[in-house]
C-alpha cells in the first residue's frame, strides 16, 4: 500500500538508465576531487608521483573498461534473448530490472568515465603533487572495486539466462506480491466480498480514459478524495485487470464533482503490460507460461514443468493463511472498498494452462495430483474446493489424453485421494 508517488519513483529506480547515471556523476566527481582537496593536504605529506605513469595506469584503465562494457553489454542481450525464447518474455523484466546487473554496468561505465577525465585532467595540468597522490589513491580504490565486481560478475553471468534462474526470480517477485497483498488484502480498505449486492445501484461508474492493464492503485489518495467530499468509492478493477472502455475502474457514492472523478481516476496507474508489485496473479501466470512452454514439442522439458509446479505449491502456501483471515477491522484508508483476489482465479491462472499442455504426459500429471492433494489439505473450504476442482480438470484431461490403462488408474488413484 504505497502512495503513486512512490510506486512511480521505485520504477525510476529500477530503470538501467538511472543507476549506471548516478555511478557516472559518482565517477565525475571522484576524478575531480585531488583538484578541490589537494589544498587540503600538508605540503610534506605530499609524495612524487609522475603524471606520466598515472596516466598509463588511467589510459589502460579505460581501453580495457570500454572492452569489458561492450561484452558485458552483448552477454546481457545474448541472456535475455535466451531467457524470452526458453522462459517466457514477460519473465525479461525481471533480468533488466535487476540491481546485480545494473550495479555492474554503472561501475564499469562509471569506471571508463573516472578513467577519462583523470586522462584529461593530467593533460591539462590541473592536478598539483599532492592532486596527483589523490588520483593515484583513489585509482587504486577504484582498480579494486572493478575486480571485486568482475569475480561478482563473472559468478552471475553462469546463471543469467538460465531457466531455472529465471524461474526463480519470478517466484520470488510472486511471493513478494503475495506477501504485500496478505498484508493488505484490501490494499487498506474496506472489504468489498459481494460486489452485486454491496455496491448501490446508485453508484456512478467511472471509466478508464487509456485501454491497458492496471499496474496500481493508489488507495491513500483515493480515500483522501472520498473523506474529503464525504462519498463513498467501491473498487470494481483490481491491479492487473485489463481497463476498457465498457468495464468501470470505480463506482462512486456522493461524489459528483468532476474534478474529484478525474483525481480518482488518475490514482489508477495503467500501462501496456502487467506488473508483479501489487498483481500476485501476475506472477501465477508468468509461472504457468515457464511451464507450458517447457511442455511444447519445441522443448519437451516436463522436468521444468515439474518444477514449475513444486514453485506454485510454494507461493499458494504462502497465501493460504493469508486468505483466511483477510479482515481489515480497522482500514487505514476510509471510504473506499475493495473486493478481495479469489483463491479459485488464482487457481485457475496457474493449473489450467499446466494440465492442459501436459494432459498427455503421465509424470506432469502424477506431479500436479500430488500437488492438489497438498492443497487441497491447506487454507479454507476455497482452496479445498479448488484443489478438488482442478485435479477432476486434469484428471479429465489425462483420460482423454493417456492411452496406457496402468497410467489411467494410477491418476484416478492419485485424484480419489485429493477427493475429486
Amino acid at each position: 500500500m504505497i502512495a503513486r508517488w512512490q510506486w512511480l519513483l521505485l520504477q525510476l529506480k529500477r530503470k538501467l538508465w538511472v543507476r549506471v547515471s548516478l555511478f557516472c556523476i559518482a565517477a565525475l566527481l571522484t576524478a575531480m576531487a585531488g583538484v578541490v582537496f589537494e589544498s587540503y593536504l600538508p605540503e610534506d605529506g605530499a609524495f612524487e608521483f609522475g603524471s606520466k605513469s598515472i596516466d598509463s595506469i588511467l589510459t589502460i584503465l579505460a581501453s580495457s573498461m570500454l572492452a569489458v562494457t561492450t561484452f558485458s553489454l552483448t552477454t546481457m542481450v545474448s541472456a535475455y534473448a535466451a531467457a524470452t525464447s526458453n522462459a517466457t518474455p514477460r519473465a525479461t523484466k525481471l533480468l533488466i530490472d535487476d540491481p546485480t546487473t545494473q550495479n555492474a554496468l554503472g561501475t564499469f561505465i562509471g569506471s571508463f568515465l573516472y578513467s577519462l577525465v583523470g586522462i584529461i585532467a593530467l593533460s591539462a595540468d590541473a592536478y598539483g603533487d599532492r592532486g596527483r597522490l589523490i588520483l593515484f589513491l583513489v585509482t587504486i580504490g577504484v582498480i579494486a572495486l572493478i575486480i571485486i565486481t568482475l569475480l561478482r560478475w563473472i559468478d552471475y553471468l553462469a546463471r543469467l539466462g538460465r531457466v531455472g534462474e529465471t524461474t526463480d526470480r519470478v517466484e520470488r517477485a510472486t511471493l513478494d506480491a503475495v506477501k504485500l497483498r496478505i498484508a493488505h488484502p484490501f490494499l487498506g480498505g474496506h472489504a468489498l466480498r459481494d460486489p452485486e449486492n454491496e455496491i448501490p445501484k446508485e453508484a456512478r461508474p467511472t471509466f478508464a480514459e487509456r485501454i491497458g492493464y492496471i499496474q496500481h492503485v493508489d488507495i491513500r489518495a483515493i480515500s483522501d478524495c472520498a473523506q474529503k467530499h464525504e462519498g463513498k468509492v467501491y473498487i470494481t478493477a483490481l491491479p492487473g485487470a485489463f481497463a476498457d472502455p465498457v468495464r468501470p475502474l470505480f463506482r462512486s457514492v456522493g461524489i459528483d464533482d468532476e474534478d474529484a472523478l478525474e483525481s480518482i481516476r488518475i490514482a489508477f496507474t495503467i500501462d501496456d503490460e502487467r506488473s508483479f508489485d501489487q498483481d500476485p496473479r501476475f506472477g501465477l501466470c508468468v509461472l504457468s507460461e515457464i511451464a507450458s512452454r517447457a511442455l511444447s514439442p519445441a522443448l519437451n522439458d516436463p522436468g521444468t514443468a515439474i518444477d514449475v509446479i513444486g514453485r506454485c505449491v510454494r507461493v499458494l502456501n504462502a497465501w493460504a493463511p493469508g486468505e483466511a483471515d483477510d479482515a481489515e477491522t480497522d482500514a487505514p484508508c476510509p471510504g473506499v472498498w475493495v473486493p478481495p483476489i479469489q483463491t479459485a482465479e488464482m487457481f485457475d491462472d496457474v493449473f489450467t494452462p499446466i494440465a492442459r499442455d501436459g494432459a498427455g504426459n503421465v509424470e506432469v500429471q502424477v506431479r500436479l495430483q500430488k500437488a492438489f492433494a497438498a492443497l487441497a489439505a491447506l487454507g479454507d473450504e476455497a482452496f479445498r474446493s479448488s484443489a478438488q476442482r482442478h485435479s477432476r480438470y486434469a484428471l479429465t484431461r489425462a483420460e482423454a489424453a493417456l492411452h496406457m490403462d496402468y497410467e489411467k488408474d494410477l491418476l484416478q488413484k492419485l485424484a480419489a485421494e485429493v477427493g475429486a
